[in-house]
């Protein structure tokens, strides 16, 4: 069947306009310049990129960034002082912790010092506990960015079977909650992770598959059905001689056996990974409106 490829990139592109001239009216009005802080700690390559395209999507929506830096072997008690200065920052809105941390750290106890008002990752319990019951909250920017899709795309969530491949603080628990509350998804959820018996039956049920699993080409013809929707959020490196980095960005899903399949389908790169940047830009917003928190 011919399959609606979902544009994440274009999504993105349209959001960060509109965020843009609300940023340039608020502006105009004498109102405060939104602000978003990152904290990256070492050199990951993967986190390099992704600070940059936040620091880039900060220009393209008139907010003001600032990117703080720390060498891998920074102390725990360093990282810490850093968050309270941030915390007690009034002119930042928000700020985020770019993870993992090296395994000294203990990522747990830092997210867990971030002020839940300044939280736009949504990572923070706080934030995690009123998503889980429905109250106003910072959504993790991941599920949020597939939601908007969903949304944008007009693809119907409401009774239908969908299977969340992964359970991930950052990506599988929150899209679950997310898909089986009443005034969003509220769709019938199954969570399969890599000791699940039955994922592969599971997966040819759905009606709708989130793929968070980390494992690149796992999803593969034979698990969807006709007609299915496929969110792919894998992005593993993979060697490609083709590349001039000598890498590729590779999904969870195999998407040139998978998309004749589906009715609609994310592509890797340009699917999901622009909507997480673009919903951590809603969420600074809604930060220095203050929407969800005095």
């Amino acid at each position: 069947m011919a399959y609606t490829l979902i544009d994440g990139k274009a999504t993105a592109a349209a959001i960060k306009k509109q965020i843009a001239q609300e940023v340039s009216d608020i502006m105009a009005n004498g109102g405060k310049q939104p602000h978003l802080a990152a904290v990256l700690v070492g050199h990951d390559g993967g986190s390099e990129t992704y600070v940059r395209n936040k620091v880039i999507a900060c220009e393209q929506c008139g907010f003001k960034s600032t990117l703080i830096r720390y060498d891998a072997d920074v102390t725990e008690e360093e990282l810490l002082r850093c968050v309270d200065r941030l915390n007690h920052d009034d002119d930042i809105d928000g700020f985020i912790m770019q993870l993992p941390l090296p395994p000294h750290i203990d990522e747990q106890k830092i997210i867990m010092a971030v002020d839940y008002r300044k939280d736009v990752d949504g990572f923070h319990p706080i934030n995690v506990g009123r998503m889980a019951i429905g109250l106003p909250c910072f959504i993790s920017a991941t599920p949020l960015g597939i939601l908007t899709l969903l949304r944008h795309y007009k693809i119907e969530t409401s009774g239908k079977k969908c299977v969340i491949l992964g359970r991930s603080n950052i990506v599988g628990k929150p899209m679950a909650q997310l898909m089986m509350q009443k005034h969003l998804g509220d769709a019938t959820v199954t969570v399969c992770h890599s000791h699940s018996a039955t994922l592969k039956e599971e997966c040819r049920e759905a009606d709708i598959i989130i793929a968070a699993i980390g494992r690149p080409d796992f999803v593969t013809a034979d698990m969807v059905k006709e007609g299915a929707t496929v969110i792919d959020v894998g992005t593993t490196r993979v060697p490609d001689a083709t590349k001039k980095s000598g890498t590729r960005l590779n999904g969870d899903v195999k998407f040139d056996e998978v998309a004749p399949k589906c009715a609609f389908i994310t592509p890797v790169p340009g699917g999901v990974g622009p909507m997480t940047i673009c919903s951590l830009m809603k969420n600074t917003l809604a930060a220095a409106k203050k929407e969800i928190y005095l």
